[in-house]
């Protein structure tokens, strides 16, 4: 799963970036938060499964389905306080992201800073808020949070896709889900239900591991730097 690509110096950077972010103390001045997002196909049965006709037998689904479009999932954790934060949107487009941003800033209003985690992914930049909210008020959202970028084709190095694996098994598992609203009722039940148990992530990853795991020096990364 891990996909490692060439070990630039911007490729290093980035990735020590997070890596000593994961490991300061939590502070709850400056929650850091992960956030990423998944699509998700919405499937209906074409004929009705077989129930069970007794304890132990099993339910039969047939095989064919209907397609009924997809849908997009943002995906947010607080791993080191075990805080989830799970949307479900039509889109991904750059106002979904915009108002996500919004709902995570409403849940954090008297911190000093809000470390996000993410991807490189187009829609999440400052213009998707300014756009949406408009100058003043998108700007003033996009301040609120201090962001750090996975490097290119290093996303596993965002906790939040550790998120979307829980969240894919526990809460969308193999069934089939026809209709958004039923996956956002189920989405919310999950969420609550972790959040309840207050899921936190044990990351172990660390700058100390990776120079050993990619060999490579931060003395010589500072010095190539300068040159």
């Amino acid at each position: 799963m891990w996909c490692i690509p060439e070990i630039t110096n911007l490729f290093i950077m980035r990735m020590e970036d997070i890596l000593d972010l994961y490991e300061l103390p939590y502070n709850p001045q400056e929650p850091i938060i992960c956030l990423d997002e998944k699509p998700y196909q919405l499937l209906g049965n074409k004929r009705l499964p077989i129930s069970m006709k007794k304890n132990g037998s099993i339910r039969k689904t047939d095989y064919e389905y209907q397609r009924n479009g997809t849908v997009n999932i943002y995906c947010a954790v607080e791993p080191k306080i075990g805080k989830h934060y799970t949307v479900v949107t039509e889109k991904k487009k750059g106002s979904d992201f915009a108002r996500m941003l919004k709902y995570l800033a409403d849940f954090y209003k008297d911190v000093k800073v809000i470390h996000l985690v993410m991807d490189n992914y187009c829609t999440h930049t400052m213009k998707s808020l300014t756009d949406y909210f408009g100058e003043i008020e998108g700007k003033k959202l996009w301040d609120r949070f201090q962001v750090h970028y996975t490097p290119v084709h290093a996303s596993w190095l965002d906790q939040a896709e550790i998120e979307i694996g829980i969240y894919s098994r526990q809460c969308l598992g193999k069934r089939r889900i026809d209709n958004i609203e039923k996956l956002k009722k189920g989405t919310a039940a999950w969420n609550k239900r972790v959040n309840k148990q207050g899921l936190k992530f044990d990351w172990k990853f660390t700058t100390t591991k990776a120079r050993e795991k990619f060999k490579y020096c931060r003395l010589n990364l500072i010095h190539n730097i300068a040159d």
